[in-house]
């Protein structure tokens, strides 16, 4: 599902798909347009700081995503041990603990709200020469594969 870049309704949309969908695991991914061979693993997204506008040009009110949140919310995935166990060839790998405070945080610290801790977030690099939607896919599913085994680990 592709979620505009929009507060209100990228908010709206992980809701959604927490009520109703109600997943073992929501991974998200965005754009890290600076990035040119590098995928980031985001370990947990923040609640405040969100004075940038959106699309519409809004922001969040009291620049936050809850008013009534923690601070910051981690992800029942490890990253680190993901980070540390996995390898794409031909793309570096690399672990944040700050996804941004625009939409993509924002997203993300949604999605870990509503899901208790049980979403991911991944930035990837735009598309070109060397990075193409086929790679990209492949690395995602091997990236993905690693969090549902975690998943899996963490039922048992």
């Amino acid at each position: 599902m592709q979620l505009p870049v929009v507060y209100q309704k990228a908010k709206e949309q992980v809701c959604k798909i927490w009520t109703t969908l109600q997943p073992l695991l929501a991974v998200h991914v965005g754009l890290a347009s600076s990035a040119t061979a590098l995928i980031i693993l985001e370990q947990c997204g923040k609640n405040k700081g969100y004075q940038e506008r959106d699309a519409c040009g809004f922001h969040p009110e009291g620049a936050c995503c809850m008013l009534d949140g923690p601070e910051k919310l981690e992800s029942t995935i490890n990253m680190k041990t993901l980070w540390k166990n996995i390898s794409v060839e031909g793309i570096e790998i690399i672990l944040s603990r700050d996804a941004g405070r625009y939409i993509c945080d924002y997203t993300y610290y949604t999605s870990l709200y509503y899901g208790n801790g049980r979403a991911a977030f991944i930035h990837v690099p735009p598309l070109s020469e060397s990075v193409t939607a086929e790679f990209l896919g492949k690395a995602l599913q091997t990236i993905i594969l690693a969090m549902l085994e975690q998943c899996g680990e963490q039922r048992e």
